[in-house]
């Protein structure tokens, strides 16, 4: 229904000075589409109020409400391009005017939970890029063309705006910052099955890709397939889902894909996660499940590494830290990090395979193949755990497609539906078998090897070939002599 408005939308934009990239297209389209999706929202809420007899308090003001400035109407409902700012004057408005009025928000509003102070985040980090005034209104005309109203529209907004997170994750080297494989997402919860009731947090949000899938995953009736009551859906919406991020784009696009999948006013916090004292630390900060694929790499600042047990500049290893010690007694998570985290020799990676054997029961490592995160060029693992008891066992799966991993051979859920229920009783096959901790070496070396594959024929020493080919050469002398004599 609105594939082609996307594409036509990415068409303006590509032609904008402004604009060079997936990441710019993504970001401008984000803040369009939130302020219509906002206007949607706040018709919808006026009616229902008219219906009840009560007046509606609009959260944006006349002056600046989406049908005012991006596309007003006539009277018979059409577009109004009589009254339709466009070229410098819409840019000097919306740079000037609009803005630094949504921006104001956050100062605003009563509390960081509610869609005001969401408003003035985003309108304080983003800015916008376009900068032919002739190119935004065609692009404002296009979103108009959009629709939030009913859930089967939401429900299409949202598979297009994936497909442009996918399409922007794909356009660099940074392919797994912004874009986890949905399948794998799935799998993972799969595993992990999430309750209603109980919360999930993901520190390194990104595009909030756990936090919708988990979402998704619960609206539908979680494991049991059980249909959703109306409190619980409440209880879906306000109380479940909790994310932190530092990156601005990033931020914002987890705001808009999480309103994408039916959560109104997503509990999103624009901040850097590791800045957090563990000391610190309060019972409210914990939650029964975490999801999440944090970022490598980094080399964090000394004043940040000050917050942790184990000092590392390892950015993921900071993050497992912070995850471990955010999980209440008893939670369970599911972590992708890189596979070096199982046999790094540095004394930090050893101390926190310590932490995580000896706090927490980690019972599933999933081995993924190389190519599994498009453009990220690192083979990485998933981390299976709960903590308060210290771990025996750990269960290993080495997933193999049967192919190589590319952008038009990705990931898809039957790859991992064998994993998924093999890891349900720990089974053993020829992908997959368990390892004693007590067996491990002092470093806690939990290298990825299959002991149902035969070890290949070791190397042989290249001293004893040279002599086995100064045999043969003696050997073939001595046969063409007897032949010679035979002549």
């Amino acid at each position: 229904m609105f594939e082609q408005t996307f594409k036509n939308i990415d068409d303006t934009l590509h032609k904008d000075a402004g604009c060079s990239s997936e990441l710019d297209y993504t970001e401008q389209t984000s803040w369009m589409l939130f302020l219509k999706y906002l206007d949607d929202l706040e018709h919808e809420k006026s009616l229902n109020a008219e219906l009840l007899g009560k007046e509606y308090k609009y959260i944006i003001d006349q002056e600046h409400r989406w049908t005012k400035w991006a596309a007003p109407k006539d009277a018979k409902g059409e577009f109004d391009h009589n009254n339709a700012l466009t070229g410098d004057d819409l840019m000097d408005y919306v740079d000037t005017e609009l803005f630094p009025y949504l921006k104001g928000f956050k100062q605003r509003a009563e509390s960081p939970n509610t869609i005001e102070y969401k408003i003035g985040e985003i309108f304080g980090e983003i800015k916008n890029k376009i900068q032919s005034g002739y190119s935004l209104r065609d692009c404002l005309e296009k979103v108009d063309e959009l629709s939030f109203r009913s859930q089967t529209e939401k429900h299409e907004l949202s598979h297009l705006y994936e497909s442009k997170i996918k399409n922007m994750g794909n356009a660099g080297r940074n392919g797994g910052e912004y874009y986890t494989p949905r399948p794998l997402i799935r799998a993972m919860i799969d595993v992990i099955q999430p309750k209603i009731g109980e919360t999930i947090y993901d520190g390194a949000a990104g595009s909030a890709g756990f936090l919708c899938e988990a979402f998704d995953y619960l609206r539908k009736g979680g494991a049991d397939k059980k249909p959703v009551s109306p409190n619980e859906l409440k209880i879906l919406q306000e109380d479940t889902f909790y994310a932190k991020e530092k990156k601005s784009l990033a931020y914002v696009i987890a705001i808009m894909n999480m309103i994408l999948h039916g959560i109104e006013a997503p509990n999103v916090i624009h901040t850097n996660t590791l800045a957090q004292d563990l000391s610190d630390m309060q019972p409210s900060d914990k939650y029964s499940i975490i999801l999440a694929n944090p970022p490598f790499g980094g080399k964090e600042r000394k004043e940040i590494q000050q917050n942790f047990t184990i000092k590392t500049g390892e950015t993921a290893f900071l993050f497992l830290q912070h995850f471990i010690k955010s999980l209440k007694p008893g939670g369970r998570a599911a972590i992708v990090i890189k596979n070096t985290f199982l046999s790094n020799t540095e004394k930090a990676a050893v101390a926190l395979r310590k932490e995580l054997l000896e706090n927490c029961n980690l019972h599933t490592v999933l081995d993924c193949p190389a190519g599994t995160f498009i453009g990220a060029g690192v083979k990485t693992v998933v981390l299976f755990f709960e903590k308060g008891s210290s771990t025996q066992n750990t269960w290993f799966y080495e997933l193999d497609p049967g192919r190589k991993m590319g952008k038009t051979t990705p990931l898809n859920d039957k790859d991992l539906k064998e994993f998924v229920e093999l890891q349900k009783s720990f089974a053993d096959s020829g992908k997959s078998w368990a390892v004693k901790v007590d067996s491990l070496d002092a470093s806690f070396d939990l290298s990825v090897k299959n002991p149902n594959v035969e070890e290949e024929m070791p190397l042989r020493d290249p001293t004893v070939i040279i002599a086995e080919i100064i045999n043969l050469d003696e050997e073939s002398k001595n046969i063409l002599e007897s032949i010679k004599g035979l002549l």
